[in-house]
C-alpha cells in the first residue's frame, strides 16, 4: 500500500484584482482554476501572487482566495511571505506554498544565509564612487510539512531574479531602452549577481537542512529564470562532478523534469523558443520515491514575441509543473 504525493510549481503571473484590470480577475480566474484541478496536487508552490488591501486590514492575499473557492485547494494550509516585521503580505509577487497536510512551521529567509554583496557600477552616469548592497527582492520560503507516516517534507519555495538587467543610474532612456551596450551588460550583470546570490542562499539553506538529518526530505520548487545546466540551478543542485567530492553525494539535487521527454520539456516560450525555468528539485531521499513528472505546457503562449501584452492572454505565461512520489504506506 502506497500515499500518492503530487508536488507541484506554478507562477500565476501577478495575480491580481486591480480595480480597471484587464483582463479582469473573473476572466483570469476562468482559464487558471480548471488548470490548478488538473494538478490534483497535494502540495502547490505559487509564485507571483500579489496581495489586496480592504480600508482597516493588513494586506490579504484576497485574489488568490477568489481563485481557490469551490476547489480542494480552498481548505488547504497554507504559508506565504509577508512583510518583514509585520502580519501582511507584500504587494506584489509573494510567494505562497498550498499543503493538504499540515504546515508544521514556516519561515522566509533573506540575506540570514548570504549576506548582500557589494558591487561598484562602474557605467553609471556620474561614476559610483563607493560600493552599495546588491539585495535581491524577494526572500526563499521554506515549510516544514508533515506527511502521512510521521515523515517530514522541507518545501522550499523560491523566484529567482529575472534575466532582466538591472536598472543603472544614466544610462537608460527608459525601462527597456538603454544608451549604450556597456550599461546595459552591467546591469545584465547586477541582475545576475541576484540571481545566483538567491541560489546561493536556497543552497545554503538546504545544506544546514541536511545538517541537521542526513536523510531530509526536501523539495525545492519555483521559478528559477535559468535553465538546468544554467549557474543558478547548477548552484542548487550541487553535483558531484562539481564539487569534486563524492561524500556529497547525498545532498544532491535532482531536476524531476529530466524525465519528461526533451521536446515536451518547456514551461516557457521566449522569442520563439521553448526555455525549462520553472523547476522542482528532490533530495535523493525523496527521489526514492519518485514516479514521474508533468509540465502542463500544451496551450503555452509567447509573451516575449512582438505585439504580444498580457492583456491578451489571461492565463499565465508559466506552465505548471508537477512531480508525483509514492510513499510506502
Amino acid at each position: 500500500m502506497s500515499n500518492q504525493l503530487r508536488i507541484a510549481t506554478f507562477n500565476l503571473e501577478n495575480l491580481d484584482d486591480k480595480p480597471g484590470e484587464f483582463p479582469a480577475l473573473a476572466t483570469r480566474i476562468a482559464v487558471i482554476r480548471p488548470q490548478l484541478g488538473r494538478l490534483n496536487a497535494d502540495v502547490i508552490c505559487l509564485q507571483e501572487v500579489n496581495g489586496q488591501e480592504v480600508a482597516g486590514s493588513p494586506r490579504r492575499l484576497l485574489a488568490l482566495q477568489e481563485l481557490l473557492e469551490g476547489t480542494p485547494y480552498e481548505n488547504y494550509h497554507v504559508a506565504s511571505t509577508t512583510v518583514v516585521g509585520s502580519s501582511q503580505v507584500y504587494n506584489e509577487r509573494n510567494l505562497v506554498i498550498l499543503s493538504r497536510f499540515p504546515i508544521l512551521e514556516h519561515a522566509q529567509h533573506k540575506h540570514r544565509f548570504a549576506p548582500a554583496p557589494q558591487y561598484r557600477k562602474v557605467t553609471a552616469n556620474p561614476p559610483e564612487l563607493v560600493a552599495d548592497d546588491v539585495t535581491w527582492e524577494r526572500p526563499l520560503l521554506h515549510a516544514r510539512v508533515q506527511l502521512p507516516g510521521a515523515r517530514t517534507l522541507h518545501v522550499i519555495n523560491v523566484h529567482l531574479k529575472s534575466k532582466r538587467p538591472d536598472t543603472i543610474a544614466g544610462q537608460q532612456l527608459d525601462r527597456f531602452t538603454f544608451r549604450t551596450a556597456s550599461g546595459w551588460a552591467e546591469g545584465f550583470f547586477v541582475s545576475a549577481i541576484k540571481r545566483v546570490g538567491q541560489a546561493l542562499e536556497a543552497r545554503m539553506f538546504i545544506d544546514t537542512l541536511f545538517d541537521a538529518d542526513e536523510q531530509a526530505m526536501i523539495v525545492l520548487c519555483g521559478d528559477l529564470n535559468a535553465d538546468f545546466d544554467e549557474t543558478p540551478v547548477e548552484a542548487l543542485r550541487g553535483e558531484v562532478e562539481n564539487t569534486g567530492n563524492w561524500l556529497l553525494a547525498g545532498r544532491v539535487m535532482v531536476p524531476c523534469e529530466f524525465t519528461v521527454p526533451e521536446p515536451s520539456r518547456f514551461s516557457l516560450y521566449h522569442m520563439g523558443r521553448p526555455r525549462m525555468i520553472d523547476h522542482i528539485l528532490a533530495s535523493r531521499p525523496l527521489l526514492a520515491f519518485y514516479r514521474g513528472a508533468e509540465i502542463h505546457n500544451e496551450v503555452l503562449h509567447d509573451e516575449s514575441i512582438a505585439f504580444a501584452s498580457d492583456v491578451k492572454f489571461p492565463e499565465s505565461d508559466h506552465a505548471p509543473v508537477v512531480a508525483e512520489f509514492s510513499l510506502p504506506g
